[in-house]
């Protein structure tokens, strides 16, 4: 059987998360007191305690996912469970990276939270926006995002492929109205504005890209352990030069989540356990197949029960 490791990316976050494990496992404890260290505050306590608008702050998000994600794969670590490939969705792909070898922890923790930053100052708020769209072929969507960006000048674009039902489209505020005006018309079935604090994954984080590529250049990236399916060309990888390439250029383009499931069951993949806070992934890969085997781990107890039934 082959087994891929998948990690959640932002809007995953609630309060609380990490807690169990930190109390549990020492592993966990060890990686939740890293980040504490490595970024000079009480991540910990934002994780378990909240307050959650500070929790939902981008900065603040992106590494407290990450750790509370890699604290879970650590502690399932221990248990010995052999995986053959990972993947995360945006912000989710260090972690999995993290899980393969290729960067250290430390780096990766300092660099999520300059990331966030990144991401946030790209954008002057309310300035951007986000919007689901569900019941529409994805070929449609990106034809009506082009057809509004040459009408009208304005930024909109596919951001988050998620599954053949569930597309997330970004760009400004207009754009992004006029696009999910026109997927009504055109018989989606939904059109939910999200609340974000920016419209990530389209051309109007290119800044954000540009500065965070320099960071990213200075990290000792190393080849993986295990291939990753990247987001950004939802292709297998296993260099640490591949890796780096994929992480700088994700930050402006698409998600390709569902190319990326595909890919795996392509490979083979028969079972995905989706390590880190919330069921996000694991919700979205069963829309892509209700029959494969799905398994969302970050409480001690889902990790026992996991780990005594394989």
């Amino acid at each position: 059987m082959k087994r891929a490791f998948v990690f959640p990316g932002q809007g995953s976050q609630y309060g609380g998360m990490g807690k169990e494990l930190f109390d549990t496992c020492p592993q966990a404890r060890a990686t939740f007191e890293e980040a504490d260290e490595r970024l000079g505050f009480a991540l910990s306590q934002l994780c378990f305690e909240g307050p959650e608008e500070k929790l939902r702050l981008t900065e603040h998000t992106q590494p407290a996912i990450l750790t509370t994600s890699v604290a879970a794969f650590r502690c399932l670590q221990t248990h010995g469970v052999e995986f053959h490939f990972v993947a995360g969705h945006s912000l989710g792909e260090y972690s999995a990276v993290v899980a393969a070898g290729g960067l250290n922890f430390g780096d990766a923790v300092e660099t999520v939270r300059a990331r966030g930053r990144l991401m946030q100052q790209a954008v002057s708020v309310g300035q951007g926006a986000m919007a689901a769209i569900l019941g529409l072929d994805q070929r449609d969507i990106e034809k009506i995002c082009r057809e509004v960006e040459l009408e009208t000048r304005e930024c909109v674009a596919a951001a988050n492929i998620n599954s053949p039902a569930q597309i997330v489209i970004a760009g400004s505020v207009s754009g992004v109205a006029a696009a999910g005006q026109r997927c009504k018309q055109a018989g989606a079935r939904r059109v939910i504005d999200l609340t974000v604090s920016a419209p990530f994954h389209c051309a109007m984080m290119k800044p954000a890209q540009d500065r965070l590529e320099g960071i990213l250049e200075d990290l000792d990236f190393q080849d993986l352990q295990v291939s990753l399916i990247n987001n950004v060309d939802a292709a297998e990888v296993r260099t640490g030069a591949l890796v780096r390439d994929g992480l700088v250029r994700q930050v402006s383009a698409a998600v390709r989540w569902l190319d990326c499931v595909r890919v795996l069951l392509d490979a083979g993949v028969s079972e995905f356990v989706e390590i880190g806070p919330g069921t996000v992934l694991a919700g979205l890969i069963r829309k892509t197949d209700p029959a494969v085997s799905v398994v969302s781990i970050e409480k001690p107890e889902q990790m026992v029960n996991y780990v005594a039934a394989n």
